[in-house]
């Protein structure tokens, strides 16, 4: 057999060969040009630095509605940049000092303890939540955003830890009588304890899934008041990224969130995967990504996107900037199209985490 026959039957497998690492190529560079390159925190320490958003590759600021100001809204889209106000929806802290009739109450007929650092309110309490949404009322007639994300949406509780605080919440009056309305029972017991004991005993499903819907409820009233003041500012979700069976359910059993209940509500997902606070390896960004992707196929299939927040602060330990690209990367696994790193300032304070983003960001791989 001469050269040229042998090259005629090697042709078929070096176009296969061909076509595998053009597909290849051409995944990475569709990947390279996903749609959110954000930061999560006030660009201040950046800018301090010397450093301009458009030369990092980041188009989209979330902050905290607290540090929002006309002046970063107007550098950040100068320099390319969204801007997502980040809103603190059922935090307590503060709050619960001085209305008392907001604490959360647990199944001993007790107010709640702060969980760590955290500390939950009533989520059905009427004045607070007529203070929250009179506070996004507020954000919403000072500043023109692309978008509102809502923070802490759970029950009262601590999941940022490798081992969470997960009570038994909220068995309050308000919460005793709501629940009844709601499931059409008459409860039963003398005192908070024995009628949190005979829900817990025989109707636990009813009240865990009444407790899901009081937290879609405040995402459908947050998306109401979005649309009446600025329709085309998106409605995002930072939350808990725990899997279906981690802690015996506890993403659906304690704090309250099934995601099945907020399909066609919130427009974007960003859960937090901040694997050194959870005690998680780094790769779990990229595990818990794709996890999120399949589990949240029916929003995504609704419109809904996935733009998970990774970790770059130091807590509880340093995170090098290979760890940083390593959940950077993982963040933007499977349906992801967007990724953000807590916090700005963790980041400007590392010259080499700063590196790591960039490239990532403008596309020049790793």
């Amino acid at each position: 057999m001469t050269r040229h026959q042998l090259w005629i039957l090697r042709l078929p497998v070096m176009l296969m060969i061909l076509l595998a690492v053009s597909l290849l190529s051409y995944g990475q560079a569709e990947k390279s040009q996903f749609e959110i390159k954000g930061i999560y925190g006030h660009p201040a320490p950046l800018w301090e630095a010397g450093y301009h958003l458009n030369e990092l590759g980041v188009n989209a600021v979330f902050a905290h509605n607290g540090s929002i100001d006309s002046v970063m809204i107007h550098r950040a889209r100068q320099e390319g940049a969204r801007v997502f106000a980040e809103f603190a929806t059922l935090n307590g802290k503060g709050y619960v000092d001085d209305h008392p009739d907001a604490h959360a109450i647990n199944d001993r007929g007790e107010r709640v303890e702060p969980a760590s650092w955290f500390m939950g309110v009533c989520p059905i309490n009427a004045e607070f939540r007529a203070y929250r949404f009179q506070q996004l009322r507020d954000l919403l007639s000072r500043f023109d955003l692309d978008g509102v994300w809502m923070d802490y949406v759970h029950w009262h509780a601590q999941f940022e830890d490798p081992e969470p605080i997960l009570p038994e919440t909220c068995f309050c009056g308000d919460c005793l009588v709501a629940f009844a309305h709601y499931s059409g029972l008459d409860v039963q017991g003398n005192s908070i304890a024995e009628q949190a004991t005979w829900i817990l005993y025989n109707h636990d499903s009813t009240w865990r899934e009444w407790r899901c819907e009081v937290i879609a409820q405040w995402a459908v009233e947050m998306k109401a008041i979005l649309q009446e003041m600025q329709s085309d500012a998106l409605l995002g979700l930072y939350h808990c990224p725990w899997e279906d069976h981690a802690f015996d359910g506890a993403r659906y059993r304690i704090l309250g969130l099934d995601y099945s209940r907020l399909a066609g509500i919130i427009d974007v997902y960003s859960p937090m995967v901040y694997h050194g606070r959870m005690g998680r390896e780094p790769d779990w960004v990229k595990k818990n990504t794709e996890w999120h992707s399949n589990k949240l196929s029916e929003a995504i299939n609704l419109g809904a996107k996935l733009w998970p927040i990774v970790q770059a602060h130091n807590d509880p330990y340093v995170i090098s900037a290979k760890e940083f690209e390593t959940v950077l990367l993982g963040g933007l696994a499977g349906k992801s199209s967007g990724v953000m790193m807590f916090t700005t300032r963790s980041l400007a304070e590392d010259p080499d985490k700063v590196e790591v983003m960039r490239r990532l960001y403008m596309g020049e791989g790793r």
